[in-house]
């Protein structure tokens, strides 16, 4: 029997899914008209409706922030908006390319090229430096699940690389606090990407490209195929598949000064823990002669007679880059060539996406409608690493009394073929290890140890991180008798995420490994698979996030006023969200294996309402507020009002005050929750001498002794169930400009108050220069609780061969989460849009953004001021990439109609090589965090930087286009920034990237039926 009319109708949606009756997207958004093609959302004309939107209103659109359709898209919130045309002529490509070039985007930005940190692989934006968990990021107004590892051990986020491109409409981003609409969180702004409702016909894209360089191999495609007129058969059905691939991108390909810490050739210093120096973890093995407390026990080497300073390297005959000599100083021998970074490190990891969606829209009845969609994304990042290490490593749990006494693995006199007893003359099998060279005939087996330094070169080091969303929503909207409109929304997401470690060292298996003498340490080339598999396993772990989320609102025009309708809306959501980040090195069994762990779930109930009331023709009032609940016993009203003064129609004033709150996230407040996070930390000059350095305070220099150098120093913390909520108000007022038809213009200030600020002990540097500067480790102890309650030494390096009674490195330090007194963050937003009408089908549109922060500081509870603006600060917060204090783009385009030329390029300002949230409370260069020279001035400023993206467009028949792309055209270099991460050496990977992988070229087609 053939179903019609309302029938069938009814019956292709409540087949198409489950959720038909519970789920959906947002109302009022359902018909959302194609937007102008522009950087900037105002004094824009909407364009006519096509096949891929088929709006029965193109004149009504619904903005990010209003749950109102309005006429225009001037609301008194700044919102930019990029298109889908926009964004093709700009060449990106990805959500989190077009997401992350707003320049609004700031400090705690997370870009794939980050590798190292517990965010790699993962992508997201910080509107206005807040960080990632103050920036709501929603899929056609509705929220999705976020990404199971938190940044920084504690912060939550959508990963914007699991979000389809091709599908997208447009991108409207929020500049302003909208707690008050969308929910607690989105106290820095909201990020909304819009795609397609509806699509008829079959459209496609293939795309390749390649770096200058060779590298950097680039493969897009994607395919849409719909079905339905909507206007006329009252349904439409469209499926939808992409595909990309980014490959590789080597250290060693891109030279100097991205594939080395050691700048001497342009006057800076050596900070390579990696490079050409002796006692260093390099594939090449070198041991001095120590005792060995138990002889069964690698880990239990002592310091004692006949400890030197003389090292001696094992397999010298094997150094592919030469050798070199040390015969003064702290650390004497002969040793082998290597930069560890040139040889081993990655700019660009391997990145493979791919993702199917589908969407089916029916109009039930003349005043209902209804839609379900269904999303797979698959977002694979492999991620090569320097090779796993032995030197002062220590077994986890060690005591720092012992970690202390404790010089690092040793290699014992005798090995036999059960690894136990091996130093008992009646062991049988037992024999002379043959990669000690302290190992003869006779020797005592105390005394005869050999402490090793070495890295596995021959095992491959990394991670495949591979993170799989499904994303199921639905919904109907529609309207009743009284002018009622209603909606009732839902989605369902879960995040997947597997990470699967390569090349970390097993504890019993490398034990094992020694003390039998399986690995050859002498020449590493004939170890093999079986050996290396068993000394390094993979390491896979499982982590996953969900959300529930169910959401509904009412709203109708109460009356007319003399400058429009008064509307009113109200609504209520209720969502559960649940987190469960598993610890990868939960049996502690494996050196170099993060820890972090963060559980929990809650649910949260809202309730929220908005009224626009245009009083006059010239002004408009809106207000809106809204309560959350969550289960954990938070709850708090946001309130938000903005107004829209336009007293001639060349020139509108505008201005928003809002309250918001964020929640603590799981990491923060779960009591079962705790990490370790490392940064980059270089000792001061007084430990430097006082380990066998020489200079004076102004330079001091390492002098050969690696003990001296950089090195990651951790910070361990556990969930604080105490947490009270982040609370925070901002206000904006900004004016738009349109003198003429063919020119408008924006500018709009932000003032941003975040207080209770949810930190890692912000007094962390005061924490690490208490420690160095106590003249033991007993007092540097004293020294460190007496920071704050929490603060504690939670594991030292083991004691410096050269200098065993010197104080020892700090490897951890324990820190609490609090919350810190406050943050303020002030600036301007710019923007400019000219379209002119050269000649009959010649259009020359320009359109510019930028941002200029003015103020962004950190209020500590002891009074202290630190201030980033400008600066690498806050260096933990933005993975040491700083906040600039100027970003802009500028996007320029000639269009014939059938041709199309673009040119759009990319502006990030100078920023200061400081960061006051490292325990360097002055702003000036002499006491930087990277002294390359006496005065500190010669790398004191990281120099700005343009990047700019040609495109060219060709329409060849009405059905077929084919562009040209070119990245980086000018192929400007990154700015030298020795003070960023060691990780990321010299150069800056959120503001930079385009400068580190240089030209590129794509080319590609499209087509639509």
């Amino acid at each position: 029997m053939k179903a019609t009319g309302f029938g069938q109708k009814t019956l292709l949606l409540a087949a198409a899914t489950p959720f038909a009756i519970a789920l959906a997207s947002p109302a009022f958004a359902q018909t959302t008209p194609q937007t102008p093609a522009s950087l900037d959302v105002q004094a824009q004309q909407a364009k006519p409706a096509t096949a891929d939107t088929q709006d029965e209103n193109p004149a009504d659109i619904v903005v990010t922030g209003s749950l109102f359709r309005r006429t225009d898209t001037e609301t008194p919130s700044p919102v930019t908006v990029l298109t889908a045309d926009t964004l093709a002529k700009a060449g990106i490509t990805t959500a989190s390319d077009a997401i992350r070039s707003i320049s609004a985007d700031s400090a705690g930005s997370i870009g794939t090229g980050f590798q190292t940190g517990f965010s790699a692989g993962g992508s997201a934006v910080s509107l206005r430096g807040l960080g990632v968990s103050s920036t709501l990021v929603l899929v056609d107004g509705l929220r999705s699940t976020n990404f199971p590892i938190n940044d920084d051990g504690h912060n939550a986020y959508v990963d914007l690389n699991t979000i389809p491109f091709s599908l997208v409409d447009r991108i409207e981003v929020l500049k302003d606090g909208a707690s008050s609409t969308y929910g607690a969180d989105a106290i820095g702004g909201v990020v909304n990407i819009k795609l397609k409702k509806q699509f008829v016909g079959i459209s496609g894209l293939v795309e390749g490209g390649v770096a200058e360089k060779g590298d950097a191999g680039h493969q897009r495609a994607n395919l849409t195929i719909g079905y339905g007129d909507y206007a006329d058969k009252g349904f439409n059905v469209y499926l939808n598949g992409e595909y990309q691939r980014d490959g590789r991108v080597s250290s060693h390909s891109r030279g100097f000064p991205y594939n080395t810490q050691d700048l001497t050739r342009i006057g800076g210093l050596d900070n390579n823990s990696a490079d050409q120096s002796l006692l260093v973890n390099v594939p090449t093995a070198y041991v001095t002669r120590v005792t060995q407390g138990d002889l069964n026990n690698p880990l239990s080497g002592q310091i004692g007679a006949p400890l030197t300073n003389q090292y001696n390297a094992l397999g010298l005959g094997n150094c592919a880059g030469g050798t070199f000599a040390v015969t003064t100083g702290a650390a004497r021998g002969t040793g082998c060539k290597y930069d560890l970074t040139d040889k081993y490190r990655q700019l660009q990891p391997l990145q493979e996406r791919y993702s199917v969606n589908g969407r089916i829209s029916v109009r039930i009845a003349d005043n209902v409608e209804g839609y379900v969609t269904g999303s797979f994304s698959r977002s694979y990042v492999s991620i090569l690493g320097l090779p796993s290490a032995i030197r002062a490593t220590q077994p986890f749990g060690a005591a720092p009394s012992v970690a202390s006494s404790n010089p690092g693995i040793v290699l014992p006199m005798y090995i036999c073929p059960t690894g136990i007893n091996c130093a008992l003359a009646t062991t049988p099998g037992r024999t002379l290890n043959p990669n000690n060279p302290y190992a003869v005939a006779g020797a005592n087996p105390a005394t005869s140890a050999a402490r090793i330094y070495y890295a596995f070169g021959d095992i491959p080091a990394g991670s495949d991180r591979t993170n799989d969303v499904y994303r199921f929503t639905g919904g109907l909207n529609g309207s009743f008798e009284g002018g009622w409109d209603w909606r009732v929304e839902g989605v369902y997401a879960r995040d997947n995420l597997s990470i699967t470690q390569h090349g970390l060292l097993n504890i019993a298996a490398l034990s094992q490994a020694i003390n039998t003498g399986s690995y050859n340490f002498v020449n590493p080339q004939l170890n093999t698979a079986a050996v290396r598999s068993a000394l390094a396993p993979d390491k896979t772990t499982p982590s996953h996030s969900e959300l529930y989320s169910l959401d509904a609102s009412i709203s109708k025009v109460v009356t007319q006023l003399p400058g429009g309708p008064l509307q009113f809306a109200i609504g209520g959501q209720v969502r559960r969200e649940k987190l469960e980040n598993n610890n990868q090195n939960v049996n502690l069994d494996t050196y170099g294996l993060t820890t972090a762990s963060a559980f929990g779930q809650h649910t949260v109930a809202a309730g929220y309402f908005e009224i626009d009331a245009p009083v006059l023709s010239i002004l408009d009032l809106n207000a809106s507020g809204r309560y959350d609940h969550y289960s954990e016993g938070f709850g708090r009203f946001s309130p938000k009002i903005g107004a829209k003064f336009t007293p001639i129609k060349e020139f509108a004033i505008r201005g928003t005050y809002s309250q918001g709150f964020r929640a603590p996230t799981f990491a923060e407040s779960g009591p079962r929750s705790q990490y370790a996070g490392f940064v980059t930390t270089t000792p001061p000059c007084n430990f430097i001498l006082a380990h066998g350095g020489t200079g004076t305070n102004a330079a001091c220099q390492a002098n050969g002794n690696p003990y001296n150098l950089a090195y990651s120093l951790g910070r361990g913390v556990a969930g604080n169930p105490d947490l009270k909520p982040e609370t925070s108000r901002s206000f904006t007022g900004g004016v738009i400009f349109q003198p003429v038809k063919w020119l408008s213009f924006t500018a709009d200030y932000y003032n941003v108050k975040k207080s209770n600020l949810i930190v890692t002990g912000p007094d962390i540097g005061k924490a690490v220069t208490a420690y160095f500067n106590a003249p033991n480790l007993a007092a540097a102890q004293t020294a460190v609780a007496a920071v704050g309650q929490g603060y504690a030494v939670n594991t030292v390096d083991g004691a410096d061969p050269l200098f065993p009674n010197a104080l020892p490195r700090v490897l951890i330090i324990d820190v609490p989460y609090v919350n810190a007194n406050y943050a303020l963050t002030a600036g301007i937003d710019l923007a400019a849009t000219a379209t002119i009408p050269l000649r009959d089908g010649l259009t020359f549109t320009s359109r510019v953004e930028a941002t200029h922060i003015f103020k962004y500081d950190l209020h500590t509870n002891d009074g202290t001021v630190q201030r980033y603006a400008g600066t690498l600060g806050p260096y933990d917060l933005s993975s040491g990439n700083g906040t600039p204090n100027w970003r802009g783009n500028w996007q320029n385009t000639l269009d014939t109609g059938d041709f199309s030329l673009s040119l759009t390029a990319y502006y990030v300002g100078k920023i200061k090589s400081v960061a006051t949230d490292q325990g360097n409370l002055s702003r000036d260069c002499s006491a930087n965090l990277y002294k390359a020279d006496p005065t500190g001035e010669k790398f004191c400023f990281v120099k700005s930087f343009i990047s700019t993206d040609l495109n060219l467009t060709a329409r060849i028949q009405d059905n077929f286009t084919f562009f040209f792309n070119v990245k980086n055209l000018l192929d400007a270099r990154a700015p030298i920034a020795p003070a960023a991460y060691a990780s990321a050496p010299n150069f800056l990977t959120t503001w930079h990237y385009a400068g580190l992988i240089g030209r590129q070229f794509r080319i590609g087609a499209t087509f639509k039926y």
